[in-house]
């Protein structure tokens, strides 16, 4: 991807209704493939990632998904103005996060090392450096969702990036980290760069989430192009214990 690649324009409001509400978008698009449930819940297989969706904040949805996912499961959920679950459901944590989007693509940052394909038969070490670093939720079929590179020094994974959640006109660039060691080397702002040029190929738009309290990842992301389009919550809740009496 050449220097100053403009993302693919889509209309106002129809980003907004899809971005305002990404993981759901993405269980009944472009992964629905690897969604389960139907009416206003969905969820992702937990081996893929503990992403669940509901269409909108009605009981009825908050029912369904309690239905879908069962008795005292740990789920994660994501989206703009707010998540309020109703009686019965445990909060266990979360924070607001900045959803980027591209705007403009500049030229790829230079780096001495090579980027490499992730294959499953890298997933040991995917899961090890995510347990190090903690860019977010990483899970043993996460490689599913999209195409994942690295950078590898003297056979050890340094650094990752990949493509998580997707819909027809969109994909998140996610899982972005680098060992403690291998920091100061450029290697998250050259992989976030290839991961997003691959996206653009494929005339979608790369957007990523990025904690708010992280300033210094938000500004390598700022020099690559992308801006804040708003900002997300992101919370880890625990289903009611008996599905089906929560009011």
């Amino acid at each position: 991807m050449s220097a100053d690649a403009p993302a693919h324009v889509i209309d106002a409001d129809l980003q907004s209704l899809v971005l305002d509400n990404l993981v759901w978008h993405a269980l009944t698009t472009s992964h629905r493939h690897l969604a389960e449930g139907d009416g206003p819940a969905r969820r992702y297989d937990p081996d893929v990632a503990l992403f669940v969706a509901t269409e909108d904040g009605s009981p009825e949805s908050w029912q369904a998904l309690s239905d879908l996912t069962g008795p005292d499961q740990v789920v994660v959920l994501s989206r703009s103005g707010g998540i309020d679950p109703p009686a019965g459901w445990s909060i266990l944590g979360g924070g607001l996060g900045n959803q980027m989007i591209l705007g403009r693509l500049v030229s790829r940052p230079e780096i001495a090392d090579s980027i490499e394909p992730l294959t499953p038969e890298h997933i040991p070490q995917m899961l090890a450096l995510v347990e190090l670093t903690e860019p977010g939720p990483f899970r043993p079929r996460t490689i599913e969702l999209g195409g994942y590179c690295g950078v590898f020094v003297d056979g050890r994974l340094v650094a990752m990036a990949g493509q998580r959640l997707q819909t027809s006109d969109y994909t998140e660039v996610s899982a972005v980290c680098t060992h403690p060691q291998a920091r100061g080397r450029g290697l998250a702002s050259a992989l976030t760069h290839h991961v997003a040029a691959a996206i653009l190929a494929r005339r979608q738009t790369p957007i990523l989430h990025v904690a708010q309290t992280n300033a210094a990842a938000q500004r390598v992301y700022e020099r690559l192009g992308f801006h804040v389009r708003t900002a997300l919550e992101f919370v880890a809740v625990k289903t009611p214990g008996n599905v089906g009496q929560q009011s």
